[in-house]
């Protein structure tokens, strides 16, 4: 093989690495979504699309265990957020539904998508979202106040888990994040939650 065949088969084999890298770079943060929600790593809660079914109940027995609300907001921006309620005590196994309320404290509308977990971190396995508002972007407007629903159970497996078994008090953890730039498509929050009338 000449000199100048093996640079080009060196070049040709850089750029397909370099290409490679960007691909799973941009692969990186779906995939460890889909890892931590699968897992529950690092508290990441698991989505449903429908209760466990009757045999998966018996086990539980109306076993309770107590849910904490927490509500943070991060830097940039200006909504006062928190739960309608800072704690309940839910059946394992039972769907549940709880109301967080937001409200937008700038003068101008402001865009924030919610990032969640819940701690202890061995309980993100066993906590279970059907809907919630951090599913989707929230656009609200200035001074608008919105209540945003979450509905949820703990998955009746936690009983089988030796270490997750114990747990009597999750806490469930929602940051909003503000979005600089949301789609054209966006629509304020209010089109598809309740708003508060208390």
């Amino acid at each position: 093989m000449s000199d100048l065949a093996a640079r080009r088969r060196t070049g040709v084999l850089a750029a397909l690495l370099a290409v490679a890298m960007i691909g799973l770079a941009y692969a990186a943060v779906p995939l460890y979504r889909m890892f931590c929600e699968t897992t529950g790593f690092g508290g990441t809660t698991g989505r449903a699309l429908a209760l466990p079914d009757a045999g998966a109940l018996r086990g539980a027995a109306g076993r309770t265990i107590k849910i904490r609300f927490d509500s943070n907001t991060a830097a940039g921006i200006a909504w006062r957020f928190q739960p309608k309620v800072n704690d309940v005590a839910v059946k394992i196994g039972e769907k549940n539904l709880a109301f967080f309320t937001a409200t937008n404290l700038a003068a101008t509308p402001t865009s924030g998508q919610a990032g969640f977990n819940v701690s202890p971190d061995v309980a993100g396995a066993y906590f279970k979202k059907i809907e919630c508002f951090c599913f989707t972007l929230q656009t609200l407007k200035p001074g608008e106040t919105v209540q945003m629903p979450v509905t949820f159970f703990v998955d009746p497996a936690i009983l089988k888990d030796p270490i997750a078994s114990k747990i009597d008090e999750i806490t469930l953890s929602y940051t909003f994040y503000p979005v600089d730039n949301p789609p054209a498509e966006a629509v304020s929050a209010a089109a598809t939650q309740q708003p508060n009338r208390g």
